[in-house]
C-alpha cells in the first residue's frame, strides 16, 4: 500500500474531493486499489501535443533545438525551428506533423474560440424526435424531422436542439435510451424513415413492437433501392471503410445471438465471438455477407436522413439549424466496447458521485472513453466522435461537459460511491473540441453548448467562457446563493436560456407537482404534505420573479406563457423552448433513476406539429419569442 497514493496521483486520481456542500471527501484506499487495478494507465510515446493560434507549443522531452520538418493539414513540407523546446506559433488551425530525425508528432492547433452564435438575441425548440406524429410510422423519425424544422423555422425560430441520435442496438428494441449507445459513431437506424404513416398511433411508443417493425420496412427499403442508389449506398459504404464494417458486423452478429439466446451485448455471445478480428467472426461475416450488407445500407439510409433534416432547417431560414447531442459514453456491452475495447475505460463505468439529490451517488452503466488510449492513439478517438456528432449539425451540445475535465468512475459491480474523479486531459480535448467545431456545418461552423447544470468545480464555467463554449441556465435552476429566483434580465450571457431539459419537469409538470406524484407512485406511497408546501413555496417565488404584477394563477397555462416570456427577456444569444413547453404539455421525456417505472422515451405529442402550431395558445408563445 506504500505506493498506492502516488500511483493514484499519477494515474490522475483524485484521492480528495469537494461535494455539493462544499466539504471535502476522502476516496477510500480499497476504491482507489480496485480501480487502478482495472486502468490500463500506458500512455505510449508521446506523439500528439496541442496549442493556441500563434503561440509558441511546447514539445515533449526528446526534441531537440534546431531544424524541424513541419507539413501543416493539406500541404506543404516546411522548414521549422525548435528553439528551447518550443515549436514556434502557427497561424493554421488544424493538425499538422511535425518530423525531426527518425521522430514524428502530431501538433493540434487551435483557433482562440468556438463559432460564435449569429449576432442577436434568437431562440428555438427542443424535440425528442420519436415523439412527432408527422411522418414515419409508430413514432417520429428523421423524415418527421425533417418537417418539423421546416415548420418551427417558418414559425420564426433559429435552431432545433435533438437528443442524441447515436446508434443503439436494433435488435433489441428494449434498449431505447439515446443515452446508452452502441456506438457514438453511427446513428440509430430505427430513426431511418420506412413504412407508412401512422399520426394517430398510440400515446406511448411500444419500443420492443416498433422496433422490429421499423427493421422490417428498412429491410423492404433495402430489397427496392434502385441502381442508381445502390451506386451510391457502396459508395458510402467504402468511403466509411472499417469503422462502418465493424459496426455492421457486430448489429447482425447480435441480432442473431439476441434471436437465439437473448443476449443482451457482447458479452453474452460465445467466447469465441468475443475477438471481433477472430476465426468465428470471420466465418460469420462470409456467412451472413446479406446481414451485414443491410445493417450498414441502414446506417447510410438513416445518415443521409438527418442529412436531409439539417438541409431542410437551413433551407428553411434556421440560422443555426440542427443542434445534436454528444452522450458522454456508451454501453460497455456495445459495438464501441467489442471493437473499440482498447479505447475505452474497461471493466470502469462512470456515473457522480453523493450528492443532495442522490445521497448513493449514480452509476449510469456506461464507460468512456479512456485518458491514457487518448494519448496513446493521439486523440483519434476522440476526433472521431467529435466528426460523427458535428457531421450535419449547426450546433453540438456535449452531455456533462465536465466529462471533458473529470469523470467520476467505478469499478463494475461496485456502488456508485466507491468511485474517484478521473483527471481527463482537458485542454487537448477542448482545442481540438474547437478545431472540429470550426471546421464542421460545411465550414460555416457550428456552436457548442456545454451542460454544464448542477455543481462543478471553481472556474470551470470561466474556461468554457473563455473558448466561446455556450452554458445552459435552466428557468427553475437560476438561482441567487440566497436561493432565491434570478430575474431573467440577469441571467448569463454566455449561455442559452431554457424553460427545462428532457430530464427535468415541464413547466406546467412543475407547476402541478406532477413529478412529486410520480416520484410518490413509484414509492408506493402518497405525496408528502410538506413536499406540497415547498412546492407552493417555490411557486410563489417563481411567481414574484416572473408573473409582473398578475395573482398566482391556478391554471399552468398562464405560468407556461410567463415562462416563455421570461426566458425570451434574458441577454442569453439563444432562448431554447422545448415542445412540451412550447404546448405546454404536463409530462417530461424523462425522469433521471428511472428504467421501467416512468415510462422515459417513451411519449408522442397528443397531435401533430402542424396542427399545434395553429393553436392561439402556442401561437401567442411563438409570437412572444419572435418579440427578441
Amino acid at each position: 500500500m506504500s505506493d498506492l497514493h502516488p500511483r493514484a496521483e499519477a494515474a490522475g486520481l483524485a484521492r480528495e474531493w469537494q461535494d455539493a456542500k462544499g466539504q471535502a471527501q476522502c476516496v477510500s484506499d480499497d476504491a482507489l486499489t480496485a480501480i487502478l487495478d482495472r486502468l490500463d494507465t500506458d500512455s505510449g510515446e508521446v506523439t500528439f501535443v496541442s496549442g493556441e493560434q500563434g503561440e509558441g507549443i511546447s514539445l515533449p522531452d526528446g526534441w531537440r533545438d534546431g531544424p524541424a520538418r513541419l507539413t501543416p493539414e493539406g500541404g506543404d513540407i516546411q522548414s521549422i525551428t525548435v528553439r528551447s523546446g518550443v515549436l514556434p506559433g502557427l497561424a493554421a488551425c488544424g493538425y499538422h506533423r511535425l518530423e525531426q530525425g527518425d521522430r514524428t508528432i502530431t501538433v493540434a492547433v487551435a483557433p482562440r474560440h468556438c463559432p460564435a452564435s449569429p449576432a442577436g438575441l434568437h431562440w428555438g425548440s427542443a424535440v425528442q424526435i420519436p415523439s412527432l406524429r408527422e411522418g414515419g410510422g409508430d413514432y417520429g423519425d428523421f423524415a418527421s424531422l425533417a418537417l418539423a424544422a421546416r415548420m418551427l423555422a417558418e414559425a420564426g425560430a433559429t435552431a432545433l436542439a435533438i437528443s442524441p441520435v447515436h446508434a443503439l442496438f436494433p435488435a433489441d428494441g428494449a434498449r431505447f435510451s439515446p443515452y446508452a449507445p452502441s456506438s457514438r459513431l453511427f446513428r440509430n437506424i430505427w430513426l431511418a424513415p420506412a413504412g407508412e404513416p401512422v399520426v394517430d398511433g398510440p400515446t406511448l411508443i411500444d419500443w420492443p413492437s416498433a422496433a422490429p417493425d421499423r427493421l422490417r420496412d428498412l429491410r423492404l427499403v433495402y430489397d427496392r433501392l434502385t441502381d442508381a442508389d445502390r451506386v451510391a449506398f457502396a459508395a458510402w459504404r467504402r468511403d466509411q471503410g472499417a469503422p462502418l464494417e465493424a459496426q455492421a458486423r457486430f448489429d447482425a452478429i447480435h441480432a442473431h445471438f439476441h434471436a437465439r439466446d437473448r443476449a443482451k451485448g457482447w458479452r453474452d455471445w460465445p467466447s469465441d465471438f468475443h475477438d471481433p478480428t477472430g476465426a468465428a467472426v470471420e466465418r460469420f461475416a462470409e456467412e451472413h455477407r446479406d446481414a451485414i450488407t443491410f445493417y450498414a445500407f441502414a446506417q447510410w439510409w438513416a445518415d443521409r436522413a438527418l442529412g436531409d433534416a439539417s438541409t431542410a432547417a437551413r433551407q428553411a431560414g434556421m440560422a443555426v439549424g440542427l443542434i445534436t447531442d454528444l452522450a458522454i459514453g456508451v454501453a460497455a456491452d456495445g459495438a464501441d466496447g467489442w471493437s473499440r475495447r482498447d479505447e475505452l475505460l474497461t471493466n470502469l463505468s462512470i456515473g457522480a458521485p453523493p450528492d443532495p439529490l442522490g445521497p448513493d451517488g449514480q452509476n449510469w452503466g456506461i464507460t468512456a472513453l479512456c485518458p491514457f488510449a487518448l494519448r496513446r492513439k493521439a486523440f483519434e478517438p476522440f476526433i472521431h466522435t467529435l466528426r460523427a456528432v458535428f457531421t450535419h449539425a449547426g450546433g453540438v451540445r456535449i452531455d456533462h461537459a465536465l466529462g471533458l475535465c473529470r469523470l467520476w468512475v467505478i469499478p463494475e459491480g461496485a456502488a456508485a460511491d466507491q468511485g474517484a474523479y478521473l483527471s481527463m486531459p482537458f485542454a487537448d480535448m477542448l482545442r481540438i473540441l474547437r478545431i472540429e467545431a470550426q471546421r464542421a456545418n460545411g465550414g460555416r461552423g457550428a456552436i457548442v453548448i456545454g451542460e454544464d447544470l448542477g455543481t462543478v468545480p471553481p472556474g470551470f464555467r470561466d474556461t468554457m467562457a473563455q473558448v466561446g463554449m455556450l452554458g445552459m441556465r435552466v428557468l427553475p435552476f437560476e438561482r441567487d446563493e440566497q436561493g432565491a429566483f434570478t430575474a431573467p434580465e440577469q441571467w448569463d450571457q454566455q449561455a442559452i436560456a431554457m424553460t427545462a431539459t428532457h430530464d427535468i419537469p415541464t413547466v406546467a409538470g412543475w407547476w402541478k407537482s406532477r413529478d412529486l406524484e410520480w416520484r410518490a407512485r413509484i414509492a408506493d406511497r402518497s405525496v408528502e404534505q410538506d413536499d406540497l408546501a415547498h412546492r407552493d413555496e417555490e411557486k410563489a417565488a417563481l411567481w414574484d420573479t416572473i408573473g409582473g404584477d398578475e395573482p398566482l394563477p391556478d391554471a399552468p397555462a398562464a405560468v407556461v406563457d410567463a415562462a416563455v416570456a421570461a426566458v425570451a427577456r434574458t441577454p442569453c444569444p439563444l432562448a431554447i423552448v422545448p415542445l412540451e413547453d412550447l404546448l405546454g404539455l404536463e409530462e417530461q421525456p424523462n425522469l433521471p433513476g428511472t428504467i421501467d417505472e416512468h415510462p422515459n422515451w417513451q411519449r408522442r405529442l397528443p397531435d401533430t406539429l402542424a396542427n399545434a402550431l395553429t393553436s392561439e395558445a402556442v401561437g401567442s408563445r411563438v409570437a412572444l419569442l419572435n418579440a427578441r
